[in-house]
């Protein structure tokens, strides 16, 4: 649902990204309460995820494709305001380096991918969670509702946009219908993702998903003929030379974890993504089939230089996720995966560990900032 230059006037999109800078900014700060020493390296590893998995489109209907938006995902594993940042950090990256989404349409695709699909989704997964038993299945459950209700979310909210500074004249009605309608399909694909992945996080470490946080109930002991609520239990000393951690603590499976995520993630979108569904995906279908992307077939006519919406990413090394002057398209394809996650890990991964250490070094005290609420 990549918007590209061109769909969106030039006011509704500089307003977009007056939002969407809005939104990263309070996010920030949000993220402070959400992140620390174990959740930090995963926040990294869930946008290099979604960068990896948003690289393979999956058939949905006759000449249309999906794929992963990833908003649902990342609030369910590292927190809403953290799952902002992860959406904002991969468009980023897909709009510079690989000219997927554009530059001036980077507001529109951070508030339409970013926001609206990790608020709606954080929304319906917590109030889910409410009314569910209290236990890992409807973790399960509720990601795979709040995935699926999140992309048509996300389309319609796009029509929205598109209602106000759209830049061709298409019936608005005709737009949503077209936008839910397909993205109702391409939600089920989310959904299956979603749910796959979060319970596969759990099944190894609950802990470390958000969540899943306050889910166990405390242990009960049976003293004077009354259940009282068992003592925390102290963590073990730490073997000397071992670390805060120790080598056998919670950091040790936490590294497994974070190797595995980053194997699967350069293994999907170095290998696997070459056998991606080639088919438009659901945007460019609605757009094509009704006309939105009138003015860009007509700009792209036109010789170069003289195009109103050529892409300012359109000479890079990686546009269009293939490496220049690597002619074997397997080959190029997958260097051009690998690349995206190691760029995108590292970029996540330095914002996140900015954020934890601002909330460390503040002069109020991580106690302090643990003491605020906690969104949802």
């Amino acid at each position: 649902m990549h918007v590209p230059d061109g769909f969106i006037d030039a006011p509704v999109s500089v307003a977009a990204g007056v939002v969407a800078a809005g939104a990263v900014a309070v996010s920030l700060r949000g993220a402070r309460r959400e992140l620390d020493e174990r959740t930090a390296p995963l926040a990294g590893l869930v946008a290099a995820f979604i960068f990896a998995v948003q690289m393979l489109n999956f058939p949905v209907a006759a000449g249309t494709s999906g794929h992963l938006l990833g908003g649902a995902l990342a609030a369910i594993l590292v927190g809403p305001y953290t799952g902002v940042l992860c959406m904002s950090v991969v468009l980023l990256m897909q709009g510079v380096l690989f000219a997927d989404g554009g530059l001036t349409a980077l507001g529109v695709n951070v508030s339409v991918m970013g926001v609206v699909t990790v608020l709606v989704a954080h929304l319906l997964f917590r109030g889910l969670l409410k009314v569910l038993p209290r236990n890992r299945g409807s973790v399960t459950i509720a990601s795979f509702a709040a995935a699926l209700v999140s992309v048509p979310a996300a389309a319609a909210a796009f029509t929205g946009i598109y209602a106000i500074g759209g830049t061709t004249d298409v019936a608005v009605g005709k737009v949503l219908t077209a936008m839910v309608g397909v993205h109702v399909l391409i939600g089920i694909g989310e959904a299956l993702i979603t749910a796959a992945t979060v319970g596969a996080v759990i099944a190894v470490r609950p802990d470390l998903v958000f969540g899943a946080r306050g889910l166990a109930a405390p242990l009960k002991l049976k003293v004077g003929g009354e259940l009282v609520d068992a003592p925390a239990a102290t963590p073990a000393a730490a073997p000397a030379g071992a670390g805060a951690t120790g080598s056998t603590g919670s950091a040790g499976p936490s590294r497994k974890l974070w190797a595995t995520g980053l194997v699967t993630a350069l293994v999907l979108a170095g290998f696997v993504s070459f056998y991606a569904s080639a088919s438009p995906d659901g945007l460019e279908k609605v757009a094509a089939d009704k006309g939105i992307d009138a003015k860009l077939k007509a700009d792209e006519e036109k010789p170069e230089g003289e195009r109103t919406y050529e892409h300012a990413s359109a000479d890079s090394p990686l546009a269009d996720y293939g490496v220049k002057d690597v002619e074997n398209a397997r080959l190029s394809g997958g260097l051009a995966g690998v690349i995206g996650v190691g760029t995108t890990i590292a970029l996540g991964s330095g914002v996140f560990w900015a954020v934890r250490s601002r909330r460390s070094s503040s002069p109020a005290g991580p106690a302090a900032e643990a003491a605020r609420p906690a969104a949802g």
